[in-house]
């Protein structure tokens, strides 16, 4: 009789941690991953080194009333500097 009822908590105690290690698993699930802005697939150039960047990733600079796109701080600063030089 000691036997089965000892069994029984041992069973119980089982059940009790398989129970707390799969809503440990839950928690951890239940935060989806960051999502990234969806992009809309509209690409520009830049016009000092001449690569494409989707535009919403692209630096812009305002020129003259007209927008211009940058790949890099490094590029918008070269555009930049040669405008002033050319002015």
């Amino acid at each position: 009789m000691f036997r089965l009822i000892y069994y029984a908590i041992v069973a119980y105690l089982v059940y009790l941690v398989i129970r707390f290690f799969q809503n440990l698993g839950r928690a951890f699930r239940s935060t989806p991953p960051p999502s990234k802005p969806r992009l809309s697939g509209t690409m520009v150039k830049d016009e000092t080194c001449g690569t494409y960047v989707p535009k919403e990733e692209a630096l812009r600079e305002v020129v003259d009333g007209e927008e211009r796109f940058f790949c890099s701080k490094d590029c918008r600063q070269k555009f930049l500097e040669e405008r002033k030089r050319t002015r």
